[in-house]
């Protein structure tokens, strides 16, 4: 990588003028992106860089030598760098005009990160689509459909294991959010709309993989056993890489192989990903009723006082091993040290034999009411487990016959109905629920603020 990159080509995202760079490459690659070609007349790119500069909202320039330096001049100084830095290539044609060329390796640059700046997908079915559809057609150039074949299955290998790391990002993200609104505006407004609507949501059903799997290792499997596909691949496999058949040869078996391997071995990804989703959803669920749920028992006043020292930690910023220097901790808990005098002190002395006589059984007869008692709590409390089959039948029973209905238009009176709704919400993305969601603006009611959402019908 480095005998193709120029070893200075990164330093102008990481000098203080990184925001000025970055919009001018922006600014270049967006006017170049619709010619026929990146190539285009200097004096163009200097009088867009020049328009840049002369805006009020534009980055400043650190560099002390540009002062004074009028909007062209930062222009043209901008088109020197980026040509000093390997960006571009400034090119001299047969009438004597001037053109800006990007670098082959700045273009492939520049698209990936603006991919990640704007949090670009995969798009799974793509490349699952492609994949089925190259390994049923029927063609005179097996070698490429091949080799375009591999290709799509790694990309889809590296955007399941992406979006496998992604959740675990999310999950080992959510300690750091300290109140109810920041979980629900993460769970809702960040994870669910990049990672639940965007890949997941599609994974489970247009997207997914058992469609097309079973057809497309059959097809594969029956080409690794087709001698004149074999031959005809390595073939032009061959002269495609410039090696021997035999080599060749080998290379076709092994690519046929990883393919079918790959789809064979993707259920444990698939797993992974379904295990980490529930997870997370389940951890974002228990951490807001824990911050929304105050008692007076045992569990509650542990939870207040887990509130009060990540709130003195936070507010003094002590690192872990500082919760030793709160002073009100000495008043909260009495550590006692217990001893003995030495090994004989837990010396049982032997005794005789004894005798066994059983003694009679009481017969006691239970306490029915206490017992009626214990299974109405029992009762209680398991109907208050809000499962998917429970919050399914809520939403049935408030919609009635109607075919939609807005969120804002449910029970908000207390905070289990704000449970309710949050499940609602969260659970609609499941393909065995009879109802769909869909996110319409924020509203607020009886002091609940949300993003409302219209609950509608399935069939």
């Amino acid at each position: 990588m480095f005998h193709i990159l120029p070893d200075n080509f990164f330093a102008p995202l990481a000098a203080p003028g990184k925001i000025v760079y970055w919009e001018c490459i922006c600014k270049l690659f967006t006017v170049m992106d619709n010619q026929l070609s990146f190539g285009v007349e200097r004096e163009v790119l200097v009088d867009e860089l020049q328009y840049y500069f002369e805006q009020t909202n534009a980055a400043d320039l650190t560099e002390e030598e540009l002062k004074d330096t009028d909007s062209r001049g930062k222009a043209n100084w901008m088109l020197r760098r980026l040509e000093f830095y390997g960006w571009i290539e400034v090119e001299t044609d047969k009438s004597y005009v001037q053109r800006v060329n990007f670098q082959e390796y700045a273009v492939k640059i520049i698209k990936t990160l603006l991919e990640i700046a704007e949090g670009k997908q995969i798009e799974y079915q793509g490349y699952i689509y492609t994949i089925y559809s190259l390994v049923r057609s029927h063609t005179d150039n097996p070698g490429v459909v091949l080799l375009q074949t591999l290709e799509n299955t790694d990309m889809l290998i590296t955007g399941l294991k992406n979006l496998n790391s992604n959740i675990k990002h999310y999950i080992d993200e959510l300690t750091k959010h300290k109140t109810v609104a920041e979980i629900m505006n993460v769970l809702f407004n960040d994870y669910i709309t990049n990672i639940v609507d965007k890949a997941y949501h599609r994974l489970l059903t247009s997207d997914n993989v058992s469609k097309f799997r079973p057809e497309i290792i059959e097809r594969l499997e029956g080409k690794s056993k087709n001698h004149g596909y074999i031959e005809k691949a390595a073939s032009e496999i061959s002269e495609m890489k410039e090696i021997s058949v035999e080599e060749a040869r080998e290379l076709v078996y092994r690519y046929l192989h990883e393919i079918i391997e790959a789809f064979r071995n993707m259920d444990d990804i698939l797993m992974e990903i379904n295990q980490k989703n529930a997870q997370y959803q389940k951890a974002a669920i228990n951490r807001a009723k824990f911050l929304l749920t105050g008692s007076e028992d045992v569990r509650g006043q542990i939870k207040e006082l887990l509130i009060g020292l990540n709130e003195k930690i936070n507010r003094e910023q002590m690192d872990l091993g500082g919760i030793y220097e709160i002073d009100f901790l000495s008043g909260l808990v009495r550590i006692y040290s217990a001893s003995f005098l030495d090994e004989n002190s837990f010396y049982s002395p032997s005794e005789g034999r004894k005798e066994f006589r059983p003694a009679a059984l009481a017969g006691k007869e239970p306490d029915e009411v206490l017992r009626r008692e214990k299974l109405q709590k029992m009762m209680e409390k398991m109907q208050r487990i809000l499962s998917p089959e429970k919050i399914d039948s809520y939403v049935k029973e408030q919609m009635g016959a109607g075919k939609e209905m807005l969120a804002t238009k449910f029970p908000l009176e207390t905070i289990e109905d704000f449970v309710k709704i949050i499940y609602v919400r969260l659970y609609g993305q499941r393909k065995n629920m009879s109802y769909t969601v869909a996110v319409q603006e924020e509203k607020e009611k009886n002091g609940f603020v949300f993003h409302d959402f219209l609950i509608q019908r399935k069939g």
